[in-house]
């Protein structure tokens, strides 16, 4: 059966990848994201065959307004949500770094992109999903939430709460359904981080970290969110999964 699923930042990275996976899998895709023109430069070109089964909504998902109305746009246009990916995030930039020169204003927009979004997310989407007797929700967290990057005290501290956040969903809702899970990836290849893996010195850098010695890729991504979102994985809940190729293990 044809799910409808909401993905946040779906123009770019990650969650191009991700709404393209179910939308080749046969679901309905909600695809939000800040920029109006990628959504319909995608929605014309790479996402053209699956028009009848695609939402392309511009969504600040940092605002309240924004995110209740994307989710009403959804329901209107698919009938429910089964599935919610919050993957919209942000590092901070160059002015994030460590804690005592990282800006109060730097430190907020990290926190209203990666946690607060997160909740707001939830918080449309949780009624609709016990009213329909369940759901799942998979909030896109790092590596950085279970071990600190060093100069990123700010996104380090920000997917730290998205995997406690996740956990308190799951405290609170798993009897009603509704599963809610972290993925943790480490270092992907997305153009958030393409500047750096652009360099080759920075590269080998990056690659020497992982024990595996690889970069993983958007698709690496989209394929555990597939997984998490299906029934093969009915069991994990409340879950900080890990993908990183190694690099928490040592």
């Amino acid at each position: 059966m044809s799910r409808s699923v909401v993905v946040t930042g779906a123009a770019s990275g990650n969650g191009r990848a991700i709404a393209g996976r179910f939308l080749a899998g046969g679901d309905r895709v909600a695809a939000l994201d800040l920029s109006s023109e990628a959504l319909d430069a995608l929605r014309d070109r790479e996402w053209k065959p699956y028009a009848a089964r695609l939402l392309c909504l511009a969504a600040d998902v940092s605002r309240e307004a924004d995110v209740d109305a994307a989710i009403a746009h959804t329901i209107e246009g698919f009938g429910r949500v089964d599935v919610l990916v919050n993957n919209a995030g942000i590092t901070g930039g160059p002015q994030a770094t460590v804690l005592h020169e990282t800006p109060v204003d730097a430190f907020d927009s990290v926190f209203a992109v990666n946690v607060r979004a997160i909740f707001l997310g939830c918080r449309a989407v949780i009624p609709k999903m016990l009213a329909q007797g369940g759901g799942v929700i998979v909030n896109i967290a790092s590596v950085a939430g279970l071990v600190a990057f060093p100069g990123r005290a700010a996104y380090t501290a920000s997917k730290g709460a998205v995997v406690q956040l996740t956990r308190s969903i799951t405290a609170d809702y798993a009897r009603s359904g509704i599963r809610c899970n972290a993925l943790c990836p480490g270092m992907i290849e997305t153009p958030m981080t393409q500047w750096r893996l652009d360099q080759p010195e920075l590269r080998r850098q990056a690659e020497a970290q992982v024990p595996q010695g690889t970069i993983g890729t958007v698709a690496d991504v989209a394929s555990a969110v597939w997984f998490l979102s299906s029934t093969d994985a009915q069991y994990f809940n409340g879950s900080a999964v890990v993908m990183d190729a190694g690099y928490t293990a040592v």
